[in-house]
């Protein structure tokens, strides 16, 4: 196997700078969540559970924004191959409006009909009394969260993943500190409970976007030309919307699809075990996938630079099967250590701190074995998906590849185990990770077909 990851000297070090500081990036977002779900636990599982329902749009909203990003990726890492800085501060400008706009709208949406959404999601009405509050000022903060996002993936994309890292963890801290504050009611704060969450993101992701702008005033690294900025140029409008488009789609359709799998959970009998245990899982199976999201986007970087500079096919495809390998060895080892900390860590301690009881633990216990066992799939295919096929262009297959498996396979069978054959949970939980065993080989067919690799700069140049 090493002879299959071997690269030149100093190449994995150069993996490493890239992807860490996005692992970091990753870690301190979803401790966040993790953050919240514990602090809302402690108010009761019926709370967390609404949260957890209320949170199904909101991970649509973070879809999007993560599309967004991903789709500004591709064009950046190309143009930074090519040192162009005008057409990086047109793009930013394109991707920062698209995606305003659309988060704009949604969150209008959430705002004006927080309970309505809130019944669409379960058959408890309780739960949607609960968390519209929660949903009403959420979707504000994806507003200011937009922009954030879509300058820090731009300066991740230029090589410069520790801005990310830096900016998200500022805001994670004032998060945090405000959700003690307003959750509970501390320090002569009023006690909003639920609603005191949703506030205390929305000040941190107002935070967030104004060190954003300060950043970019005094950077030398991406000199923003604000006149390209604020007047892109068609041109670039229809090569974002080309590219980006696919992607911002994909992200949307697979969280919706993710989102589905919570709605499903809401519509069992034991809706409330389901919601709690799903909640504390979900957000730990993250913390242990940001190491894939990670590698998935440095591979993203790598790859597009390449193509960026002119790279041959053979090369690009060296590069691209050295670091695929990599990802998959990297998720063996990741499986292995988290296999081993459900019964040494999680069990005993952790789901007892979440307030994860008799059936609650068993289900989450059943939800973080099956996800544990298959991080080496989930790491191939996020490096493949959003990280070599997206880097070259490939925005429709990637999206193809990545939400046929879960809509056709994932979806349906978790429905079918959990709401019409009701077997229990363990069936509901490998039913869910099946995709993936359909998913990676389709990717390993692409990559090597070698028809993904397009320079999506080579097009009519904007007038200056």
């Amino acid at each position: 196997m090493s002879i299959l990851i071997r690269r030149e000297t100093g190449f994995y070090k150069r993996l490493m700078y890239l992807s860490m500081p996005i692992v970091l990036q990753n870690l301190i977002t979803f401790s966040l969540g993790l953050i919240d779900t514990f602090m809302v636990s402690q108010l009761g599982n019926t709370e967390m559970a609404a949260v957890t329902a209320a949170n199904v749009p909101v991970f649509l909203l973070i879809s999007i924004v993560f599309g967004v990003q991903s789709g500004l990726g591709i064009l950046v890492s190309q143009y930074w191959g090519k040192q162009d800085m005008r057409s990086i501060s047109r793009a930013i400008g394109v991707a920062a409006t698209a995606g305003v706009v659309v988060a704009a709208v949604l969150a209008a949406v959430l705002f004006l009909w927080p309970v309505q959404i809130m019944d669409l999601l379960s058959n408890n009405h309780q739960l949607s009394i609960l968390g519209a509050p929660y949903l009403k000022f959420i979707g504000i903060s994806y507003i200011f969260n937009m922009v954030s996002s879509v300058y820090a993936s731009a300066q991740r994309s230029a090589e410069n993943p520790s801005f990310g890292m830096k900016l998200f963890g500022a805001s994670t801290l004032i998060n945090t500190g405000l959700n003690y504050l307003l959750i509970f009611g501390k320090l002569g704060f009023p006690m909003l409970g639920i609603q005191g969450a949703a506030i205390a993101t929305l000040c941190a992701r107002i935070c967030e976007f104004i060190i954003c702008l300060i950043y970019a005033l005094r950077d030398r690294r991406i000199r923003m030309q604000w006149a390209a900025f604020f007047r892109p140029g068609w041109d670039m409008l229809r090569r974002f919307l080309k590219y980006a488009s696919p992607v911002v789609l994909n992200e949307a359709v697979w969280g919706l699809g993710n989102s589905l799998l919570t709605v499903i959970f809401g519509y069992t009998e034991n809706s409330v075990e389901m919601l709690a245990a799903n909640a504390v899982m979900g957000n730990l199976n993250r913390l242990f996938l940001v190491f894939c999201f990670g590698l998935g986007a440095a591979v993203g970087v790598l790859v597009g630079k390449a193509i960026g500079e002119g790279w041959s096919q053979d090369e690009i495809m060296d590069l691209s099967r050295a670091l695929l390998r990599f990802t998959i060895v990297s998720g063996v080892v990741l499986a292995v250590f988290a296999l081993s900390l459900v019964p040494t860590l999680f069990v005993p301690l952790i789901f007892p701190l979440f307030k994860l009881y008799g059936e609650s633990a068993v289900i989450a216990t059943a939800l973080a074995v099956t996800a544990f066992a298959t991080i080496p799939l989930h790491a191939h295919s996020i490096s493949s998906i959003t990280g070599v096929l997206r880097a070259g262009g490939d925005v429709f297959w990637s999206a193809a590849l990545d939400l046929g498996p879960q809509w056709c396979i994932g979806l349906p069978l978790t429905a079918l185990c959990a709401l019409v054959l009701k077997t229990g949970i363990w069936p509901i939980a490998i039913a869910m990770q099946l995709e993936y065993f359909v998913k990676v080989p389709l990717c390993e067919y692409r990559v090597r077909s070698r028809k993904w690799i397009h320079d999506v700069t080579m097009s009519r140049r904007e007038e200056p």
